[in-house]
């Protein structure tokens, strides 16, 4: 069984309620309400469009990705657009007959996707054309990772899955154990030079050999605890962050983690509850938790908060993206906020998409920010 995430904390209360475990005149939370700030920055929208339905009615996390001056984006209806980076001029668009959950992954030569049924799609990656289609073991809701030789795609039974990066041909399988319920979505597998990084349900990071999938080390993130299944959720979601030769790793009601990538050994960590992952920048390391409260650690020290901005309290704040001086977030109305750095203040705010907004990336000092009814926009960051 998997929860389908809206906001994680409002769910299980109200899962928890029904199901008589939490008294019958408890009241779900609600959303914080946004709060009024001297706006520092401003944004400048340099382009924007519309890509198919976005992210669609489950949580997906589908998120573009960027090459060579050019942006790839999926929507779950099967709109695939390439885009010019500067500009957004349309380069190809492609209209599959999928349901698309898993993506954007870029190989030397194709674009992949992973869909709800259980298929994985290599795409041309200068015009968008169907190069193959393979079976996946089941839904696909990650990004596939390739180095152009391999791709390494990781399914929600649990099954992290080699193939040939050409031919689709599957190559080797890595099983790990599910637990009986989780959270919708799983993480990202990453690969660094001959070895694939991938976090499971279970709690466990693991590296594999990217060639043959043997084991090389495997990592304890976060333990169950508590009686009830909700009370044992720990899943490994966020996106895995590599930092030298480290990975930073966050588990739902477990750790944020630094781990060393040759041995597997955990450097440090802090007791943190996030399904989204972590940044780094000015020292710190940024992560936002399971309530939507965004926290500055110092880097390299642990327990050494820095600051804490409680004020998008279950906003369903998505993964902070270090740019610039600021940390930008996206939240379930569509607004994307940016805070200050070094204390955790709000700098500036612009609505993207009313009906949400869970994938921000930046490259050359500009934001771009894809919105869940697939409003895809490109901002640059002004000072007053």
């Amino acid at each position: 069984m998997q929860i389908i995430k809206g906001s994680v904390l409002v769910f299980l209360v109200a899962l928890l309620s029904a199901c008589g475990i939490l008294g019958g005149d408890e009241e779900t939370e609600q959303p914080a309400e946004l709060v009024n700030f001297d706006e520092e920055v401003n944004f400048r929208r340099l382009w924007s469009t519309s890509v198919g339905n976005g992210q669609g009615e489950k949580y997906n996390r589908l998120q573009p990705a960027i090459e060579n001056g050019v942006i790839y984006v999926a929507a779950n209806n099967g709109t695939v657009q390439a885009l010019n980076l500067e500009d957004g001029r349309r380069i190809w668009q492609s209209r599959l007959a999928y349901f698309i959950s898993g993506g954007v992954g870029l190989g030397d030569d194709y674009v992949y996707l992973g869909t709800e049924d259980a298929s994985l799609i290599a795409l041309d990656k200068n015009t968008g054309e169907t190069a193959w289609v393979k079976n996946a073991s089941s839904e696909v809701l990650s990004v596939p990772a390739s180095d152009g030789d391999y791709l390494v795609v990781q399914s929600v039974d649990g099954r992290l899955t080699g193939y040939d990066a050409a031919t689709g041909d599957q190559l080797w399988i890595y099983e790990s154990a599910v637990p009986a319920l989780s959270i919708r979505g799983t993480s990202s597998p990453i690969i660094i030079n001959d070895f694939v990084l991938a976090g499971f349900e279970n709690g466990d990071l693991v590296s594999l050999a990217i060639d043959n999938g043997t084991l090389n080390w495997n990592s304890r993130i976060a333990v169950p605890t508590g009686r009830s299944e909700i009370e044992r959720i720990i899943d490994v979601d966020g996106e895995l962050l590599v930092d030298g030769g480290s990975v930073l790793v966050t588990s739902y009601q477990g750790f944020l983690s630094m781990i060393n990538i040759a041995t597997g050994q955990t450097l440090w960590r802090v007791e943190e509850s996030s399904i989204t992952g972590a940044s780094i920048g000015f020292g710190n390391v940024y992560v936002s938790d399971d309530r939507g409260h965004i926290k500055a650690y110092r880097r390299g020290a642990q327990e050494e908060q820095v600051w804490v901005n409680d004020q998008l309290d279950l906003r369903e704040i998505s993964k902070p993206v270090s740019f610039s001086n600021y940390i930008a977030v996206g939240d379930f109305e569509g607004y994307l906020h940016l805070l200050s750095q070094v204390d955790g203040r709000f700098v500036g705010r612009v609505r993207v998409d009313r009906n949400g907004l869970r994938s921000i990336q930046t490259q050359g000092g500009v934001l771009y920010a894809y919105g869940n009814g697939g409003n895809l926009a490109a901002y640059r960051v002004e000072a007053e």
